[in-house]
């Protein structure tokens, strides 16, 4: 990270948004953001991340927008903003290149150390808060379509102390046994 240049960002309609042509050629090749009509715009999380590593000076019109601005912003129209930041800068920190996720309810797409503008994302990470309630069934149905895709699905987990922790996940088989079931409730 401290490589990367001081980035200067407008906050348009929510988005963060990059014009100056080298900032965006900088930011491009680490793998932030995505381009659009000349511009570079980034994701909350992104933003949030370059923000805490003071390498963003964000600003609303002529305002100026800190990283808790920004954090209460993202929550209005995420409430899991905070548990998305938290994972994408532990992400980023351990030297990955993250992006957003593409659907079966991921939130980000994980590339190798050193693959990313080569080959696809590896992984594709679940985030979920210490204590947070998924139904199996939705997530073995997540696990095969991404294992289908050629992907490791992992779950991060956020402890109450916002340390991740991450599970590597694989496919699942449920088999309902009526015998032992039935055997188990006679009387």
């Amino acid at each position: 990270m401290e490589d990367t240049p001081l980035v200067e960002g407008e906050l348009i309609s929510g988005q963060t948004l990059i014009s100056n042509n080298e900032m965006i050629h900088e930011l491009e090749l680490k793998g932030y953001g995505e381009l659009e009509n000349d511009k570079l715009s980034l994701k909350f999380f992104e933003s949030l991340y370059l923000l805490y590593s003071d390498k963003l000076i964000l600003k609303k019109g002529k305002k100026k927008v800190d990283f808790d601005d920004l954090l209460h912003i993202s929550q209005k129209q995420d409430p899991e903003a905070l548990t998305k930041f938290l994972i994408y800068r532990d992400l980023r920190n351990r030297g990955y290149v993250v992006k957003d996720g593409f659907g079966f309810g991921s939130d980000f797409r994980v590339y190798e150390r050193g693959q990313f503008g080569e080959k696809g994302a590896k992984f594709l990470i679940f985030g979920l808060n210490e204590g947070q309630q998924e139904k199996m069934g939705n997530l073995q149905k997540k696990i095969e379509q991404i294992t289908q895709m050629g992907k490791e699905p992992i779950i991060a987990v956020i402890e109450r102390r916002g340390e991740v922790i991450y599970y590597k996940i694989n496919r699942m088989n449920f088999y309902e046994n009526k015998a032992r079931l039935e055997e188990s409730f006679q009387i």
